[in-house]
């Protein structure tokens, strides 16, 4: 079973990157999504080709975005990641992204929640 939620974590990160960093929703769909695509983030449509377009249209306004996998968690089907993002022009976000896959490890389900990283904090302690 370890080797099962290691390929889950590996897949989830190739199609977080594929698609946030290096900008092919497309290919990131065909290679690493399974026969459905269910969206739960208020800002992209459900289904694959929504997210293709949400994702293209990120690519082209913030080609330099950054992602760093900060923490990942695979429990059963699910694989939590946890994220630092950094958008030139913009804020740095911390997020927590929640993938449920299928018995080959496509992505099947997507949940997230993100907040900007403060500038100053109450405490010495960092999102990450």
């Amino acid at each position: 079973m370890d080797n099962q939620f290691e390929k889950n974590k590996s897949n989830v990160k190739a199609f977080y990157t594929m698609a946030f960093v290096d900008g092919n929703p497309r290919q990131a769909v065909k290679q690493y999504v399974g026969e459905t695509y269910i969206q739960h983030n208020p800002l992209v449509g459900d289904g694959p080709e929504p997210f293709i377009a949400y994702f293209e249209e990120m690519a082209e306004k913030w080609p330099d975005k950054e992602l760093y996998f900060e923490r990942e968690i695979a429990e059963g089907n699910l694989v939590v990641l946890h994220c630092r993002q950094i958008w030139p022009g913009d804020c740095d976000y911390a997020t927590i992204d929640i993938f449920r896959l299928d018995e080959n490890s496509k992505i099947l389900e997507h949940w997230d929640v993100m907040q900007a990283v403060p500038t100053e904090s109450k405490h010495s302690n960092t999102m990450f």
